[in-house]
């Protein structure tokens, strides 16, 4: 019946800091991607085969707060289906799990997309059009809390828009909740090329972000001080790349890294990868994400791509991308 596609994501900057109301800014990655398949079924119910992650099962099966259960659950309610149609859902994912590059929500934002593109075909539904990207966005933010506990919602709305986005977490007094924050997409004055080298460490962001509260709780005035260096250096790197500077962007990228290291977020391997990346060339370097696993990334020039790729490789890289920011 339907197919639909979501990019990966990297965060450039501001991981960890977003969390408490400081900007990030994060980009799609696309040479990444999950893909979800809705079809008729001939068996009665609604069957999930997602052979990534193992998962061959009827909906009713599955815990209530199960990540794929949640979105179609969510969903079905808004189209006032009765009864439910009987489809078999193909979910597929070249992303790697629990890396920094946004796989929950790339699957919740291509599964909301291809069941409401699906349902609103079906006769006698009360929604004929699809949802927009902002529905789509919300949705995957409460998908996302399941992943996350806290999210900053910044995976959900670049893997939506499939845009640069510069994002602020929601403020106790803003009226945006239902998306988790402030988004703005905005454009690349000069297109620029990163490098994104993978530990191969699968890392729970949940945990981090929860060590990460820990500390506030210690010493809340230093941790403060932190965010808001980290939250400065992020409304730098939009301001470089839309005026078409992204060569400012490396010592940036190398003080944003060691304030993550400050945080503890960091690892050996991913220090391990930032030095190798440097060495090799690159104009800059930090982890990315949730951190104690997961990717790093790197600024280069085009023609020293492929040198710093391998360098990271040989630095134990378990996988490396490269990417074009434009």
């Amino acid at each position: 019946m339907t197919k639909s596609s979501a990019p990966g994501k990297i965060i450039l900057f501001g991981e960890h800091a977003v969390v408490y109301n400081r900007p990030a800014l994060a980009v799609p990655v696309m040479q990444v991607h999950a893909d979800v398949e809705v079809l008729d079924s001939p068996r009665a119910g609604i069957w999930i085969n997602a052979p990534d992650v193992d998962l061959h099962a009827e909906l009713n099966t599955l815990p209530s707060n199960h990540p794929i259960a949640s979105v179609i659950n969510d969903l079905f309610p808004l189209f006032h289906i009765s009864p439910l149609p009987s489809l078999e859902i193909k979910i597929t994912s070249t992303i790697p799990v629990a890396s920094g590059l946004g796989s929950g929500a790339a699957v919740s934002v291509a599964l909301i997309r291809a069941l409401s593109l699906a349902l609103s075909e079906i006769e006698g539904t009360s929604i004929v059009h699809p949802l927009s990207d902002e529905q789509v966005n919300h949705f995957a933010y409460e998908i996302e809390k399941i992943h996350h506990g806290t999210p900053s919602g910044i995976d959900n709305s670049v893997i939506t828009y499939a845009r640069p986005v510069y994002f602020i977490k929601n403020l106790p007094a803003s009226n945006n909740k239902d998306t988790g924050g402030i988004i703005e997409t905005f454009k690349v004055g000069v297109p620029f090329t990163i490098v994104i080298g993978d530990t191969g460490i699968t890392a729970l962001t949940k945990e981090s972000v929860a060590d990460v509260r820990k500390l506030l709780r210690m010493n809340q005035i230093h941790w403060e001080s932190v965010f808001d260096e980290i939250g400065q250096i992020a409304l730098m790197a939009r301001r470089a790349i839309e005026s078409g500077r992204p060569d400012m962007l490396g010592e940036l990228m190398d003080q944003n890294h060691t304030f993550l290291q400050e945080l503890t977020v960091s690892s050996p391997e991913l220090d391990k990868l930032v030095g190798a990346a440097r060495k090799a060339g690159a104009l800059g370097a930090k982890m990315s994400g949730g951190g104690r696993g997961g990717n790093m990334i790197a600024l280069v020039e085009q023609d020293q791509a492929e040198a710093v790729a391998s360098a990271l490789i040989s630095a134990g890289a378990r996988n490396v991308i490269i990417t074009k920011v434009e």
